[in-house]
């Protein structure tokens, strides 16, 4: 039986591809370079929205550790666990807000930084048995799988997280010189020099675009007297990780928001693998593709559980990397293996993390901009596999207009009650819940009438339909 019914012409190396390991190698640092950022700074914002203070290094460390461990499962399949692509994994950002309110749960009844980590990670250890459990028939929702479905939800993803790009690109968040020329030009010039590698027709050039741009881009910065690798010899040599460092608590008040975002990040989990299916020439529906997302949200629900072991925060697949993918053409879920690898020992040794992070943030902008865009063009491949009826048009209009109304103007819910804003704040959880809601609800046989008349109309001069 084939397992590559769609293809993709411009993959490089596909699923099983094994590339040579100095290439597999070269591949694996671009995928850690555009997802380094994404994994240390939900424990950064955490950590001093929560005074955190002295553990904000250490839990820098285990984010990286846990998230080389949980992308060699999630791309290796160890058992059920895993889907089986590449798909990095790393600390989600869509946690952020519920993993804060545990934690203020805490601090406000004067918990110590100890009490504030063990009561967090007790409630992400037992939350993560939801998405274990979920996985199991995740499938047999087929509202949660359709085309219509995951496609507006990895479009909301993709534009979502475009803001986050271009605001890197112009110096980043609270910057002194936000939107400067300087950091328009370092930052453009790096989304130039990907967009002109890409082009390149030489296997190897073209498969390092993203690692050549940021190079490009890191050199340009040393020159402009923007790094400072000082800050690199300060960083731990060494760090081990220890299980429950801090303990394990819990309390009911700070577990159900988290729970909850467990089964969100079900649904966009399974967006996310749909995408990276697609983008890597592999099935999106049928057998192979079902028992992908299974193992996939599986991976997620249990490398969640180990991060919470190992004192780090939920994890989940990182969308941006189906932009990799995409740039580069390698698609091989061997070089996964690699990633993980890497990360892991960064984890081991902070010193060499600490390099990255000497990366200014208009250069991983500049990158970072263009991935998240090209997510947002895969769900949109995918919605063009979706007959446009009256009835589909509206729920994919209505999904994405209330998703990124959100997106646009965040502070639309601001009196709202604090549970409605947990669920409803994010973009991405508006665009899966309402689409999921109305493609439930509208008949499938809706607008029928409408869609006869349209499809008519079209049939004759443009001159006739409109008069």
């Amino acid at each position: 039986m084939k397992e590559h019914p769609q293809g993709n012409p411009d993959l490089l190396y596909g699923l099983h591809d094994r590339p040579a390991p100095g290439k597999a190698f070269l591949g694996a640092i671009q995928h850690v370079l555009a997802a380094f950022v994404g994994i240390i700074t939900p424990p950064l914002i955490i950590g001093g929205a929560l005074g955190l203070g002295e553990h904000i290094p250490y839990l820098i460390s285990m984010a990286l550790m846990v998230s080389g461990v949980a992308t060699f499962i999630q791309t290796r399949r160890i058992g059920p666990v895993g889907s089986g692509l590449m798909a990095l994994q790393g600390t989600s950002f869509g946690f952020l807000a519920a993993v804060l309110a545990a934690g203020f749960v805490v601090k406000n009844r004067g918990g110590s930084p100890e009490e504030i980590l063990s009561v967090i990670f007790g409630v992400s250890f037992l939350g993560a048995f939801v998405e274990i459990f979920l996985s199991r028939f995740i499938t047999k929702l087929k509202s949660l799988m359709n085309p219509i479905v995951t496609g507006c939800v990895i479009i909301t993803i993709g534009l979502s997280l475009t803001k986050v790009g271009l605001t890197d690109l112009a110096g980043g968040v609270g910057a002194e010189d936000f939107g400067s020329m300087q950091n328009l030009m370092l930052g453009g010039g790096v989304l130039v020099s990907v967009v002109l590698i890409s082009m390149i027709h030489i296997k190897v050039i073209r498969s390092s675009a993203i690692f050549i741009g940021l190079m490009l881009g890191l050199l340009t910065a040393v020159f402009m007297g923007r790094i400072d690798f000082s800050l690199v010899a300060e960083a731990p040599v060494f760090t081990l990780p220890v299980p429950f460092k801090f303990g394990f608590g819990f309390d009911w008040q700070a577990f159900i928001p988290i729970a909850f975002m467990y089964i969100i990040t079900s649904i966009e989990t399974s967006g996310d693998l749909t995408a990276t299916s697609m983008i890597s020439g592999e099935p999106i529906k049928g057998p192979v593709y079902e028992e992908r997302i299974k193992g996939g949200v599986l991976g997620d629900g249990v490398n969640s559980l180990i991060g919470a072991v190992f004192n780090t925060f939920p994890v989940t697949t990182f969308s941006q990397n189906n932009g990799v993918i995409q740039m580069t053409g390698i698609a091989s879920r061997y070089v996964g293996f690699f990633v993980g690898g890497i990360l892991f020992v960064m984890g081991l040794f902070p010193v060499l993390g600490s390099i990255f992070t000497q990366l200014p943030k208009p250069v991983v902008g500049g990158v970072t901009l263009l991935m998240f865009a090209t997510v947002a063009t895969a769900g949109i491949r995918i919605l063009s596999t979706v007959k446009f009826t009256h009835r589909n048009i509206l729920i994919i209009a209505t999904s994405l207009g209330l998703a990124m109304g959100v997106a646009f103007v965040p502070d639309v819910f601001a009196q709202a009650p604090q549970f409605f804003r947990n669920i409803f704040g994010s973009p991405v959880t508006v665009a899966g819940i309402v689409a999921i809601l109305l493609d439930t609800i509208l008949p499938k046989g809706y607008g029928t009438e409408f869609d006869k008349k349209t499809s008519t109309n079209e049939l004759k001069p443009l001159e006739e339909t409109v008069s």
